[in-house]
């Protein structure tokens, strides 16, 4: 699928994991991304990264530093932490267990469970004045009862490994910047370049069921850094990936704390970011799915958002997604 007409293809830069106990490996992926372009990128924090308390003013500081720069910042899980209980078939329990370092928080929970952890997440999105237009669940493992719960919010979109899901249909043109939340937070020298994106905040449960989201095939680049093995296969993988996806409107690229740990991991990352920029415009997925739910609202006779070429989608969780549709995380 190509993009819409008069749209440029797009490129979202991701960071995940973002933590107090992660933040120095996050602030050298940004410094590796603006020594190549000063993008704007969308940010997946975790409120209570593998359950701990932890503030720090400085990491917070820097994201509303961010957030007035243009930037997003998508909830990302609660705790990233896989506590449901196990299940006794295989796929799962691998999954679950090995190939996600027991870290899929989303990927066996109820609705009930996944709605508490959402409204947790987002109250504390709001005591920092941040607005979540986007949630994205650890490892990109989402239940059935997790898909429920995330339908019943407000969020314009979500992802999985492979596929965009845009949640809500928007209007056309319905960014409008803003001044700053915190404009007298202390922020390290970051200079404002972009529109700033706001997303919706937390409202009341729908009292009609929204819309089944709409997917677009996009699976996202990424790199394994936990082994060898992955470092060595994942740098080759991830251009080829891109390579086949140059006629996609979205190329997605994940980027994880582990990775800054890696000069090698770096580098790569810096040089398809340089590559990848020569064809699409950077932008937060907030950003590109108001885009491409505007673009198919405008185009799509029954105002309808965009699915991917491949037509309907089943979601994926735990149980049904397969190790091929996802990369070591």
């Amino acid at each position: 699928m190509s993009a819409p007409p008069n749209e440029q293809a797009a490129l979202c830069v991701v960071i995940h994991d973002v933590a107090p106990a992660t933040w120095p490996d996050c602030l050298r992926l940004l410094q590796a991304v603006r020594a190549v372009a000063d993008i704007p990128l969308t940010w997946l924090a975790v409120p209570r990264w593998h359950g701990g308390e932890d503030r720090s003013p400085a990491c917070e500081a820097a994201l509303d530093s961010v957030l007035a720069d243009g930037h997003e910042i998508a909830l990302h899980g609660y705790t990233h932490v896989d506590t449901a209980a196990a299940r006794r078939d295989w796929r799962s329990r691998f999954l679950r267990g090995v190939y996600t370092e027991g870290e899929g928080e989303f990927a066996a929970l109820d609705a009930a469970e996944a709605r508490r952890r959402i409204e947790l997440g987002l109250a504390w999105f709001d005591e920092r004045g941040w607005l979540a237009s986007g949630f994205v669940a650890p490892a990109w493992l989402l239940s059935d009862g997790a898909w429920e719960a995330v339908r019943s919010y407000p969020f314009l979109y979500t992802t999985t490994w492979n596929h965009f899901h845009v949640l809500m249909p928007m209007p056309s043109n319905p960014a409008i910047p803003t001044p700053p939340l915190n404009p007298s937070a202390a922020t390290p020298p970051l200079q404002p370049s972009f529109p700033r994106e706001d997303g919706p905040r937390r409202a009341p449960m729908f009292s009609e069921p929204p819309p089944l989201p709409r997917a677009l095939l996009s699976p996202s680049l990424v790199y394994a850094a936990r082994n060898r093995a992955g470092r060595i296969v994942s740098p080759p993988l991830a251009r080829t990936l891109a390579r086949l996806m140059h006629a996609s409107p979205l190329v997605r690229m994940a980027l994880h704390p582990r990775d800054a740990r890696h000069p090698a991991l770096l580098r790569h990352a810096q040089q398809l970011i340089e590559h990848l920029l020569q064809s699409r415009a950077a932008l937060t997925k907030s950003a590109f799915a108001r885009q491409w739910a505007a673009a198919a609202t405008s185009t799509d006779p029954n105002n309808r958002p965009a699915t991917s070429a491949t037509g309907p989608h089943r979601h994926e969780n735990a149980d049904s997604h397969s190790a091929a549709d996802r990369p070591a995380r």
